[in-house]
């Protein structure tokens, strides 16, 4: 019985083949980024932080009113102008709303807009309307959308 040795050559991946895959990978990578656009979502998650502050100043700001017998701080005007923050070493031409602060009775701290707020703002703007309702604002919003809560 004569044994017959059958030699296989193993064959590798052409230099056609790997470019072609190469490629494929490079434009599905694209098309996910482009897909999860992190810009846009890093933008979002900025607006929603920003939804969240404009609610805790409001609500610090009525809870400090709901115990001084109805009354905003006096600091609070009918223009409407930016609040100074916590840290703030000089409040000039800013809101300042200290008083909620104070013992961390309302809040601990005036939350800063999460891009960082110029100076000594936050990065926030309040002001009382003609019939007492109190708006604040974040005006450094991103894609184009306003973020204001009126009570």
């Amino acid at each position: 019985m004569t044994r017959i040795k059958h030699i296989q050559q193993q064959r590798g991946f052409t230099l056609l083949e790997i470019l072609l895959a190469v490629a494929a990978i490079a434009t599905l990578s694209g098309v996910v980024i482009l897909a999860i656009n992190p810009a846009k979502q890093l933008a979002e998650t900025r607006n929603a932080e920003r939804s969240v502050d404009v609610n805790t100043i409001l609500n610090a700001t009525y809870q400090y009113a709901l115990d001084n017998n109805g009354q905003f701080p006096s600091t609070v005007t009918t223009t409407q102008t930016e609040i100074c923050a916590s840290n703030a070493t000089d409040c000039t031409g800013l809101i300042d709303l200290s008083a909620l602060t104070l013992n961390e009775t309302y809040i601990v701290s005036i939350p800063v807009d999460p891009t960082g707020a110029e100076g000594n703002g936050a990065g926030y703007e309040i002001a009382k309307t003609a019939n007492g309702r109190l708006t604040v604002v974040a005006p450094d919003a991103e894609l184009e959308e306003t973020i204001s809560v009126t009570r």
